[in-house]
Order: C-alpha cells, then sequence, then structure tokens
C-alpha cells in the first residue's frame, strides 16, 4: 500500500521561503507523476505543479517563477521549493501521486503566510 507524507509546512511571513517534501512509502515511486495541489479555506482544491517521470515540470500561472518541484527518485521523495511567498499563498498542500489508475493523496501540510 501507498502511502505519502508530506512535511515542511509552517508560518513564514512574507517574501519568506518554505520547502515542503513528500516521501512515497512503497514501490515504484519512478513510475508516479507527481504533483502538488493546494486548498485554501473555503476555495476548491487546485492543481499548482506537477513532475512527470522523466522531470518534465508544469506549473500554475499563480506559482510561476516563484515555485520549484523537483523529485529524487533515489530517495523516493518529491520537493516544493517556494520562494517569494505571499499571504495568497496561504493553504494546505497536498501531495499527489498517479500511475495509470492509482492514485494517492498525503494528509496534507499547512502553509500559512503573514502579511
Amino acid at each position: 500500500q501507498v502511502q505519502l507524507v508530506e512535511s515542511g509546512g509552517g508560518l513564514v511571513q512574507s517574501g519568506g521561503s518554505l520547502r515542503l517534501s513528500c516521501t512515497f512509502s512503497g514501490s515504484d515511486f519512478g513510475l508516479y507523476v507527481m504533483n502538488w495541489y493546494r486548498q485554501a479555506p473555503g476555495e476548491q482544491r487546485e492543481l499548482i505543479t506537477t513532475i512527470t517521470t522523466s522531470g518534465t515540470t508544469n506549473y500554475a500561472d499563480s506559482v510561476k517563477g516563484r515555485f520549484t518541484i523537483s523529485r529524487d527518485n533515489a530517495k523516493n521523495t518529491v520537493y516544493l521549493q517556494m520562494n517569494s511567498l505571499k499571504p495568497e499563498d496561504t493553504a494546505v498542500y497536498y501531495c499527489h501521486g498517479g500511475f495509470g489508475r492509482w492514485h494517492y493523496w498525503g494528509q496534507g501540510t499547512q502553509v500559512t503566510v503573514s502579511s
């Protein structure tokens, strides 16, 4: 059974940085497309970035140029480096992995950006 565990959230001032990690427990991490979503209070969960099995990345316009997704297949971990954080980045951030019909979610980690 695959489990995803996020870490690295917290409280940061506007303009600051955080790095989130998502550790994948299970086999075949390298086969999974990995994504980061976020959900702000009262809002729908939104996809903010994706990294494919070959390392190709995509970003939502709201985070492009500020956030960077990366993966370390040797450590079964995907990262989200978040720079120049803004109060509107405040949300619960979720890691998601997908391979064919298999999809898994982490429990989420809170990121709060104060102005």
